[in-house]
């Protein structure tokens, strides 16, 4: 039972995903990439617009409040340790690196909070 829960929850930030992509395509950004693996954390979405390269956390949850509560502290270290790795590693100069968040709820047009914060 566990195991379904799991794979429900996994389709759905799936599905998330793909909508907070198509949201932020539809306001000018370009997806690089999606669910970027490091040996730090996880980042769900990576786009450009512009020289910015925008490292995007998705939350799909029931309220604005709760995908809010969902950006915590360690949420946060583990995002901005994967887009160091991967600044790092890739070597990107020159480009702004920022951190956005895209709060997907359900009947509800997604919620995109720019810069929601900075590394440090």
């Amino acid at each position: 039972m566990a195991s379904n829960v799991r794979q429900a929850r996994e389709q759905r930030g799936r599905r998330a995903e793909v909508i907070a992509a198509i949201w932020l395509m539809a306001k000018g950004y370009r997806l690089l990439a999606r669910r970027l693996r490091t040996p730090v954390g996880e980042i769900d979405l990576l786009m450009r617009r512009g020289e910015a390269l925008v490292f995007v956390e998705v939350k799909a949850r029931a309220t604005l409040d709760s995908g809010l509560q969902a950006l915590h502290p360690r949420q946060r270290q583990r995002c901005e340790a994967a887009a160091r790795w991967l600044a790092a590693r890739h070597g990107w100069p020159g480009a702004v690196l920022r951190h956005d968040a895209v709060l997907i709820r359900p009947w509800a047009l997604p919620a995109h909070l720019v810069a929601v914060w900075r590394d440090g």
